[in-house]
């Protein structure tokens, strides 16, 4: 087995257990989480006692999204000399590795259903999207939260939501970056259904991929490819172009007022610049 440093993987009864462990507070989404998430679902994928995949946080929350902090470096480059193209290149290959492996979850050949429970912010509605079915517990409360902090979201929810929950509603969230609840989240179609507390949510997670586990491994995996043939050109392309587009266009005054607002916990001024 391997040792995992953001996950704890365990598979019994052809149903894998994907556990989101930080080491960032509420789960947050640091270098280890990037480095590790495409070989967590990449292993999944290629294990022919895996029939099914039940995705979850531990603790109180599932994600808080990207681990600024830790991820710190990431944006380094770009904003120290924002004119030059070398650092733009860099930052354009970080954001296409970071989006190639939420990628692996959608890519993954057995279905794989998240189970969110508190908070679900940025990166891990990027996750929960890349997922085939979200279900929730009561208390769970969801954001698309980077136009807050002056980020085009670029990893996914802007690319998989429309079909999951429509156009309208994903520009709601995407503009305003206001937090949803859990009953909102299932009015919208974003989770499927909503559950008591945390372990009902869980028991009816596991229930669910074992439902799906007992059937024909080979036409469940035929199922989501062809389902997955409708959308994952357009998602792909769409994929390119954020990319292209935060390497051009994300350096900005506005993002790190985002950025100092943030670490001095005060509202942020954002001038448009």
């Amino acid at each position: 087995m391997t040792e995992w440093k953001a996950f704890t993987v365990a598979v019994a009864d052809h149903v894998a257990r994907v556990t989101l462990v930080g080491p960032g507070k509420g789960n947050a989404m640091g270098p280890d989480f990037w480095r590790e998430l495409p070989e967590v679902f990449g292993g999944l994928d290629a294990d022919p006692q895996v029939r099914a995949v039940v995705l979850a946080g531990s603790g109180d929350h599932f994600s808080y999204g990207l681990d600024l902090k830790a991820m710190g470096g990431f944006l380094a480059p770009v904003l120290a000399d924002r004119a030059l193209a070398k650092p733009r290149t860099v930052f354009h290959d970080a954001i296409r590795s970071m989006q190639a492996a939420v990628t692996a979850v959608a890519d993954c050949r057995k279905p794989v259903i998240a189970a969110v429970h508190g908070w679900c912010i940025g990166g891990g509605l990027d996750l929960i999207a890349a997922a085939d079915i979200r279900l929730a517990s009561a208390e769970a409360k969801f954001s698309l939260r980077e136009a807050k902090v002056a980020i085009v979201a670029d990893i996914g929810s802007l690319h998989r939501l429309p079909a999951i929950i429509g156009e309208g509603n994903l520009r709601e969230l995407a503009f305003t970056g206001k937090d949803i609840d859990a009953a909102r989240a299932e009015k919208i179609g974003l989770v499927n259904d909503v559950f008591p507390d945390p372990a009902a949510l869980i028991a009816a997670a596991d229930a669910m991929a074992a439902e799906i586990a007992a059937n024909p491994p080979l036409v469940v995996e035929g199922v989501k490819r062809v389902m997955d043939q409708r959308t994952a050109p357009a998602v792909a392309e769409g994929l390119r172009y954020v990319a292209l587009w935060n390497s051009a266009f994300l350096p900005s005054e506005d993002l790190g007022e985002a950025f100092a607002a943030t670490f001095a916990k005060r509202p942020p001024q954002f001038r448009g610049e």
